[in-house]
């Protein structure tokens, strides 16, 4: 497997082509590439203490859009999350994820959606302490199987997409916070997914740099087409996004629009 070189149509980063040159057609007409159909998620399964977080949660994304969904803590969004992004599966109901059963999917087959498919960014980094900047954006083509010097060509550009060429030989536990989530959306694209789950991305972070973190986000969503899905408790964060699903008590209470960026 090896990194895709841009042909005089194609985006620098990804390889794809730009959504601006896509003529005609508006990322939210695109097919649905989630599909939510009454998920319920159960805990403790058969005990007296049985724990039911989500209560049957019809959703579907379309590509390219840039969706969040907000809600209180306890709300389930976390749990939801786990669930699109296949680290978990639901105890009832249909997912499909770009026509993939992922409720009967096996596995291996997981770990792959996972590894290509979907970029993940967590309020927490989950950055590697003692590896640079660098290697933490390596880490997920080295388990693609890409070779070192394409892995190091490509971790070096989507360093440089999020500002951090000049830190990148710089150890994790070298960078600030705002430093830290930079490299973990680089190193979310570093397998070119299709999707981004955002959990409380800027949950840990000072105004300001929460400020740069979204201003990445809409830069993938726009620039590079990406389908993202942004976790937050924050209702000023959740309006930047075009549509904007609200959960409360494991249901869905209310989807309304957002704002475009885009062509707005």
């Amino acid at each position: 497997m090896s990194v895709k070189r841009k042909n005089s149509h194609e985006n620098t980063v990804t390889g794809k082509e730009h959504p601006a040159e896509r003529e005609g057609v508006k990322k939210n007409i695109y097919k649905n590439v989630i599909e939510l159909r009454h998920i319920i998620k159960r805990f403790f399964i058969g005990q007296p203490n049985e724990l039911e977080i989500l209560h049957g949660i019809d959703l579907t994304v379309k590509e390219g859009e840039f969706l969040s969904i907000v809600g209180e803590s306890g709300s389930g969004k976390s749990t939801l999350m786990n669930i699109i992004g296949a680290l978990d599966r639901p105890t009832e109901g249909d997912y499909f994820l770009d026509d993939t059963d992922i409720c009967k999917a096996k596995d291996k087959k997981l770990s792959e959606i996972r590894n290509q498919k979907i970029g993940f960014v967590f309020q927490t980094y989950n950055l590697l302490a003692r590896q640079t900047a660098l290697s933490n954006v390596e880490l997920p083509m080295l388990y693609a199987g890409i070779r070192k010097p394409e892995r190091i060509e490509r971790a070096k550009e989507l360093l440089s997409l999020v500002g951090m060429g000049e830190r990148m030989e710089h150890k994790s536990d070298e960078l600030s916070g705002g430093q830290k989530q930079r490299v973990a959306i680089a190193r979310a694209m570093a397998n070119n997914p299709s999707i981004i789950l955002a959990d409380e991305p800027t949950g840990s972070l000072d105004s300001k740099t929460g400020r740069l973190i979204m201003d990445i986000f809409h830069r993938l969503h726009e620039e590079e087409g990406k389908t993202i899905v942004f976790i937050t408790h924050s209702p000023e964060l959740a309006k930047e996004t075009e549509r904007i699903v609200t959960l409360a008590d494991g249901v869905i209470v209310d989807e309304s629009r957002g704002r475009e960026r885009l062509g707005a």
